[in-house]
């Protein structure tokens, strides 16, 4: 997983005069759950099928030039690694913003799948 790819691949796209916003969201393992208990690390699986049809829902909002998401999946990853990069381009923040907070509700709620593992 590369941020720094994803964002020169958009800086490569014909439509990226169209861009004045790249917002990035770079997830990562996080040393307690959610109910406090010590994490020594995770797995993610993903329904790609549907994070291909919340990508291509969302790339259809106004002002939205490109949505890239990488997931580190079927790997156990340990506390500090990155686990999943959104990263959304458009046209001017009122866009972009909405568009990166709902495709990463909707890849939490309803693509990924976690297993976390505790000390």
């Amino acid at each position: 997983m590369n941020l720094q790819m994803l964002i020169d691949k958009i800086k490569r796209s014909p439509e990226y005069s169209k861009v004045g916003m790249i917002l990035c969201h770079n997830g990562v393992v996080r040393g307690t759950s959610r109910d406090g208990r010590k994490v020594s690390g995770l797995k993610i699986e993903v329904d790609h099928t549907k994070l291909i049809r919340i990508i291509d829902e969302n790339k259809k909002r106004p002002g939205i030039t490109e949505i890239l998401v990488e997931i580190e999946e079927n790997k156990e990853l340990s506390v500090g690694d990155d686990v999943m990069f959104i990263v959304v381009a458009g046209d001017i923040r009122d866009n972009v913003i909405p568009a990166l907070e709902d495709t990463l509700n909707r890849i939490k709620t309803t693509v990924t799948k976690k297993t976390e593992y505790y000390i």
